[in-house]
């Protein structure tokens, strides 16, 4: 398909897409408000019985950090639909829908040191959080409260980059039922030789996606004995995205590259992704646009935000400087897709966040998109420069802005001729 024809039926679809968004209230403002009326029965010194999808490592106060047990008091039926993967994805859920499942779990929480070795922890509060980040599903337990549960968006959402539910600090947990916990998670936990860095990428070759690698990870669960610590939950997500990025590419360093430039596309939650695919060795690059009122550039009067971070063949030595976490969820995707098709490329990710995007929903969004957008349909391009030229058209930004921006749009008239 023609570049030209792929953006007029993009253009057509994001329309749609609009329009169906627009006709959805945003009654989650009202949903926050009764978000206390749900765990208003729940006070200090109750023991409360519920089923954990999940667990929250958190980083503010760090080395002292808040580790918790995660429970949809009320709704243990459907626990597992309140953990983040890329179910959610494929369910559609809206912002609005994010956020109440995120406000709906209770947060019932220690603070523990992370220096605290975790490595032969299975009694008491740590070592039942432990199993439910190593469980392959929703676990019952009881928690015994220390205190009565309270909501503080502005603290969860600084944390993780999406709300969580109310808080309230506990004084003990037990298992209710035995979690079963699968042979390779076993595997690794049972090495104590085995670096964090092997054993994540172990268990993603055995089926094992990230979401689930993470948080055996921020439960301390992989490495070697002296170096398992309790790791945040927002690292952790970086981290395992990092890593089998990393091994990713290593598998591609010799592969044969893309052939012809291709255009691909995806817009989900107020996000547009744009990947342009190009031959020649390993680069990557990802650009943001944020426009004013946005989640992360809410002043209406602002200008658009532009952000972005690169990386040639050898990789990055350091942490990206502007996109944060979305950097290697994006690259992720990206290598994943071409991990599928046995080829190396130079590849560009566009993201525009748009207005649309009111509320932080986590970079799983980012990941999702551009895993997905290689499931549709995609456009070929002459050269590398016919691309960014047509894309620049849908962009907020003009291409002069981009050039200036981009370290591989400002290099395509000279460094990337090899694409034509």
């Amino acid at each position: 398909m023609r570049l030209s024809e792929f953006i007029e039926i993009e253009k057509n679809e994001r329309a749609e897409r609009r329009r169906l968004a627009g006709e959805k209230s945003y009654e989650i403002l009202d949903r926050l408000d009764g978000v206390g009326d749900q765990f208003a029965d729940i006070s200090g010194g109750d023991a409360v019985g519920s089923v954990s999808p999940s667990i929250f490592v958190g980083r503010s106060g760090y080395p002292n950090v808040s580790t918790g047990l995660l429970s949809p008091v009320g709704n243990e039926s459907d626990a597992g639909q309140f953990v983040t993967d890329g179910a959610w994805y494929e369910e559609g859920v809206s912002i609005g829908d994010v956020f109440e499942r995120r406000t709906s779990l209770l947060n019932a929480s220690q603070t523990t040191p992370v220096e605290t070795n975790v490595h032969d922890t299975w009694e008491g509060f740590l070592g039942v959080q432990r199993e439910v980040a190593l469980a392959d599903r929703p676990i019952g337990i009881e928690v015994g409260l220390n205190g009565t549960p309270e909501l503080d968006l502005a603290n969860s959402v600084d944390e993780v980059s999406a709300p969580t539910g109310p808080r309230a600090r506990a004084n003990d947990a037990t298992l209710t039922e035995n979690p079963h916990v699968p042979r390779p998670v076993k595997k690794t936990l049972e090495d104590d030789d085995w670096r964090a860095g092997g054993a994540m990428n172990y268990l993603y070759n055995r089926g094992f996606d990230v979401y689930e690698i993470n948080t055996i990870l921020s439960a301390g669960a992989l490495g070697q004995q002296a170096n398992r610590r309790l790791v945040p939950t927002r690292w952790s997500i970086t981290a395992v995205d990092d890593t089998v990025g990393q091994y990713l590419r290593g598998k591609q360093r010799n592969a044969t590259s893309v052939d012809t430039v291709s255009v691909w596309h995806n817009e989900y939650l107020g996000n547009s992704f744009w990947i342009i695919l190009a031959p020649g060795q390993w680069e990557f690059e990802l650009v943001e646009f944020k426009a004013p009122g946005s989640v992360w550039n809410p002043d209406p009067a602002a200008g658009i935000w532009l952000a972005s971070d690169y990386e040639g063949r050898e990789g990055r030595s350091g942490y990206v400087e502007e996109t944060a976490g979305a950097y290697y969820a994006a690259r992720l995707a990206v290598l994943e897709y071409l991990d599928s098709i046995g080829r190396q490329a130079k590849a560009l990710v566009l993201r525009h966040v748009s207005d649309d995007y009111w509320g932080p929903v986590g970079v799983w969004q980012v990941r999702e998109a551009i895993r997905h957008a290689f499931d549709g349909d995609h456009a070929e391009s002459e050269t590398f420069d016919d691309a960014v030229t047509g894309i620049a058209e849908q962009l907020p930004v003009s291409s002069a802005d981009l050039q200036r921006k981009s370290t591989l749009a400002a290099g395509r008239q000279t460094g990337l001729d090899i694409f034509k």
